[in-house]
């Protein structure tokens, strides 16, 4: 096969599972307003890109945060080393639990306290929605009730914290080593 039509199979091979990936994601996770569902047992099904630990006790974001995405990113950030439309990710804050154990002084997760979601727009879906931009939308999910998007829009609850990786595409990238090529 010759090089010019490899390439051309692998991006339009690589354009099909991105549209297949938003379509998936804007028709099961997203409704026609913009509002955004906490995806369901993400933690077992889809791929875990990193974790990260707030250890500061006085800080929002107290705790072990595990982050997770569809299979279908994962590929195609390596390929592009973007995220793809449709991309979403789930950033799980859990409790943070400690005691002794045989190898010593330990620390683990507990239990769930709330989700961040974010979900890759790369068309400018939702313009009107404050919960959309910066080509993302943004969620907020407590565990007392998971249902309920509790943010109140990316400018009120989410942009302070992530200005600082305004640029890696708003994301905290280098806590996912998923993401690197193997």
């Amino acid at each position: 096969m010759k090089p010019l039509v490899a390439l051309t199979i692998a991006l339009t091979s690589l354009s099909a599972q991105g549209a297949d990936l938003a379509e998936q994601t804007f028709s099961t996770y997203v409704d026609a307003k913009g509002d955004i569902r906490l995806p369901a047992d993400a933690r077992s099904t889809w791929i875990h890109l990193g974790s990260w630990v707030v250890a500061d006790q006085q800080a929002p974001g107290y705790g072990f945060h595990d982050v997770y995405t569809q299979p279908e990113t994962v590929a195609a950030y390596r390929k592009t080393g973007a995220f793809p439309d449709g991309a979403v990710l789930i950033k799980e804050i859990r409790a943070v639990e400690q005691g002794p154990q045989t190898t010593g002084q330990a620390q683990w997760a507990g239990d769930a306290n709330v989700w961040f979601v974010m979900v890759k727009d790369r068309q400018g879906r939702f313009p009107d929605n404050p919960h959309w931009a910066e080509g993302w939308g943004w969620g907020l999910y407590e565990a007392k009730n998971p249902a309920a998007n509790v943010s109140k829009g990316f400018a009120e609850t989410c942009r302070g914290c992530h200005v600082p990786a305004q640029q890696s595409d708003w994301v905290f990238s280098q806590g996912y080593p998923t993401l690197a090529k193997p």
